[in-house]
């Protein structure tokens, strides 16, 4: 089945390294022949599956060729009719540009498995009274200080600047307020906000001078158009250095779906996890034929971008115990800082697929 794609004339952003975590849900130890029974009695199902452009669709890209093939411009899942008989377990696809795009679809019903900011997994678990697991974490940070400023070689050095970056009200402004707060000096820096990456990323294009707070690939972007602009700090040091003690991991996406759902079509959520995991190891193991795919899919405009890109972000597929472990322990940080950032309470351990 293929349903269509929303797609803008945009680099996307973040995108991937680190395939990490064995799935406890694809082991399969069956003969053939109960392989076959299994196979025999999958229901048909369509599972939609809402995504962000950018490093949760770039490890994906290799599942929806697999599944579906890349679809073109205009997808909308609310549109995705009943399965065919016969059809067994299908996949429709869409990508959006923002998180507030995405984030009302679960709410709403119109997706089953959905890739949003980590800390909006915790309030969706919230909003929805509990109707929303967490299956897997798709991306770790990919955050970096981009600019052509001499004078920024460390976070301290921000004191004193304005920062332009995008993502407020989800995880990169939590993030960067509690990094800026443990460094002291959120007091002294001023960060604004834009609606998306892109215009962050066209500001800086056009301004060496500006200090952005970018994901990749518009990291990688910004650096190939103009030399004279550089990455200069990593937040993920900056979160080991401030965070790294509590255990946590600066876990930027996550992926979640429906309990009604997750009840309801168990074999799906186990194959969805199965093709997630192989086609984020298909994404690390081969940039090139991905970052074919990720023009292929509109998620980036060039593939020489898109191979310099993929291998310096943080694409993964963690599940199970060290899944848990890491949302908790990032998810208590943001707590702590903000309790508005996680809905005001921490999820409970339904919040966890166990499988």
């Amino acid at each position: 089945m293929s349903v269509n794609l929303t797609r803008r004339e945009a680099l996307a952003t973040l995108a991937g390294l680190g395939f990490s975590s064995v799935l406890v849900a694809c082991g399969n130890s069956q003969s053939p022949d109960n392989q076959n029974n299994r196979q025999q009695q999958i229901e048909d199902v369509v599972v939609r599956v809402a995504t962000l452009r950018g490093p949760s669709s770039i490890g994906l890209v290799n599942m929806m060729n697999d599944t579906s093939g890349i679809p073109g411009d205009g997808g909308d899942l609310s549109s995705v009719g009943n399965p065919e008989e016969g059809s067994g377990i299908t996949y429709a696809y869409q990508i959006s540009s923002a998180p507030d795009e995405v984030t009302p679809m679960v709410a709403q019903g119109t997706c089953d498995i959905c890739f949003v900011p980590s800390n909006a997994a915790s309030i969706l678990y919230d909003r929805t009274e509990g109707n929303v697991e967490l299956i897997d974490i798709n991306t770790l940070g990919v955050l970096s200080v981009v600019t052509g400023d001499s004078s920024i070689q460390q976070w301290e050095d921000l004191a004193g600047h304005t920062v332009v970056t995008s993502g407020q009200g989800s995880t990169p402004e939590y993030v960067i307020e509690y990094l800026l707060d443990q460094a002291g000096i959120a007091d002294r820096v001023e960060v604004t906000y834009e609606s998306e990456h892109q215009q962050v990323a066209t500001e800086l294009a056009s301004d060496p001078a500006v200090i952005a707070i970018l994901p990749q690939p518009f990291t990688t972007v910004v650096e190939t158009q103009n030399s004279g602009v550089h990455s200069v700090i990593n937040l993920n040091d900056v979160w080991d250095r401030y965070a790294g003690d509590s255990g946590s991991k600066f876990v930027l996406g996550s992926t979640i779906a429906r309990k009604d759902f997750v009840e309801q079509h168990p074999q799906a959520v186990a194959d969805f996890l199965q093709k997630h995991q192989e086609s984020v190891q298909k994404c690390n193991d081969d940039p090139d034929g991905t970052a074919d795919l990720v023009v292929q899919a509109g998620i980036i405009a060039k593939k020489p971008i898109a191979q310099a890109a993929i291998p310096k972000c943080n694409v993964v597929c963690i599940t199970g115990d060290e899944m848990e472990d890491a949302q908790r322990g990032f998810l208590q940080v943001m707590s702590d800082a903000n309790p508005d950032s996680v809905g005001g309470a921490l999820p409970g351990d339904d919040f966890y697929y166990k499988g």
